[in-house]
């Protein structure tokens, strides 16, 4: 896959190989002209009364419900993310839309106690034109939350999509673009050098990215540059830490659920695993046995959809960090090997025998690899856990009152999960740390990363 600018970007089906498309970069030109639409439209959409702003937000999450099962063919055919999880993730951003519709015209103003005869305030405006960089693992949930907090608090957005799943990116953002006026949803296609030239645009007033922590690393640089917000959720390395007081097959289930889930391929995927040596044996074991579970296309009883990873690209990420741990060492226990065939596929892997320089501990494989660490007790995992440059979430399976406070407390990370890998109330809203980002990025609290505040003073005259 290219991303020379002037060449044609391909996209192939992870699954079989075949050809799904073509598309052409869009050049700096192309990334000015559309900057400069949005700033075009920003004042009258800005000017624009919030809830008439929501009502077309929400008008385009009714047509995203519509085209919800093409979406999650698209997705599948470009990504190979399982149809149903694709399916859950379009409604998933139609939901989102909906929230944001409804939280846009009562964002937070404030009124202050100031003198009897004047009047003060605290305003939120639009900070102008968003840039919106977004991934391929959840294009479309992810692409939903941070247009739809753009929209709703009157900026307008120059779209960048994953290069991966152009055409679903594209397809998204048109169907939204469609119930708004000309300008205040833009469009752009294109891999690094079109989203390089799209966050380092002087007329950019936010970037706001999902994506790889050089991507998010270059965009700080660039936005150092001309002075715009930044908004980043890179990669994270996020750790499970198993205590000895739990089932040692519920903490298999819930270690191959975090591992697995989408191929591994979610921002918060269990990405290393540390156990106490007390269970540690039937752990393993049980762990296995949940990986052979996981397969392509589930027949049978308990078995679970394990799709291709994104591209063979990515497949030999994974299998490097794989191979490189079965080279200093490590046990296989599950997969750990590259199958023949057309595709990018790569089986459910287990190892164990790793130690912390390994770069399968040190570094986010984003593939369906469970990584176990045997460690003498809870202590010594945590305090490996704790050691890590990245800060996106961590998990905690523990029975022990006390050691669930301590970890909460000590993981320097943006989320923390105790006893389930995923899940969580809605409008929780965290703000990751280290080399995962900076900001919040979803949650009502997204809106105040949209706008910025200015404090209005009004005296009579004398």
């Amino acid at each position: 896959m290219s991303t020379a600018i002037d060449v044609d970007i391909e996209v192939h089906d992870p699954a079989t190989g075949e050809l799904v498309g073509r598309v052409r970069p869009a050049g700096p030109q192309e990334v000015d002209d559309a900057v400069a639409r949005a700033r075009a439209a920003r004042d009258g959409w800005a000017r624009t009364p919030a809830a008439e702003r929501a009502g077309l937000v929400r008008d385009a999450a009714g047509a995203l419900r519509a085209v919800a099962e093409e979406l999650a063919r698209l997705n599948e055919t470009e990504t190979g993310r399982p149809y149903d999880d694709g399916l859950g993730g379009v409604l998933a951003a139609a939901g989102t839309l909906e929230q944001y519709a409804e939280l846009g015209p009562v964002h937070r103003g404030r009124s202050l106690q100031g003198s009897w005869a004047a009047t003060d305030l605290m305003i939120p405006e639009p900070r102008g034109v968003a840039a919106v960089i977004t991934p391929w693992n959840d294009p479309v949930a992810v692409a939903a939350g941070l247009i739809g907090a753009a929209l709703v608090t009157g900026n307008t957005v120059v779209h960048k999509p994953s290069e991966r799943c152009p055409h679903l990116g594209r397809r998204f953002a048109d169907l939204v673009a469609s119930f708004l006026p000309d300008g205040v949803l833009e469009v752009v296609d294109g891999a690094g050098p079109t989203g390089a030239a799209l966050s380092g645009h002087a007329d950019v007033d936010l970037v706001a990215h999902v994506g790889s922590i050089a991507a998010g690393q270059a965009i700080r640089q660039a936005a150092a540059g001309t002075g715009a917000h930044v908004l980043l959720e890179n990669g994270g390395n996020d750790p499970l830490v198993i205590d000895a007081d739990v089932d040692p097959r519920w903490a298999a289930e819930q270690a191959a659920l975090g591992s697995y889930a989408n191929g591994g391929q979610v921002c918060v995927s269990v990405e290393r695993i540390y156990c106490a040596a007390a269970i540690a044996e039937p752990f393993l074991d049980a762990l296995a046995e949940e990986a052979a579970r996981w397969v392509y296309r589930p027949s049978a009883a308990g078995e679970k959809a394990l799709g291709p990873l994104v591209d063979r690209r990515h497949r030999e990420h994974v299998h490097s960090h794989v191979a490189a741990a079965i080279a200093d060492g490590a046990t296989v226990h599950a997969g750990g090997f590259v199958p023949e065939g057309e595709g990018a596929f790569y089986p459910a892997t287990v190892l164990s025998g790793l130690t912390p320089a390994m770069p399968i501990l040190r570094e986010e494989t984003f593939g369906p690899v469970a990584g176990v660490r045997v460690v003498e007790d809870f202590a010594q995992g945590l305090a490996e856990a704790i050691d890590d440059p990245h800060g996106l979430a961590a998990t905690v399976l523990t029975g022990n009152m006390g050691n669930a406070q301590q970890a909460w407390r000590e993981l320097p990370v943006g989320s923390v999960k105790i006893n389930a890998v995923f899940g969580g109330a809605p409008g929780g809203a965290a703000q990751p740390r280290g080399t995962s980002g900076t900001g919040f990025g979803y949650g009502p609290e997204l809106l105040d990363e949209m706008t910025t505040t200015k404090v209005v003073h009004w005296s009579p005259l004398p």
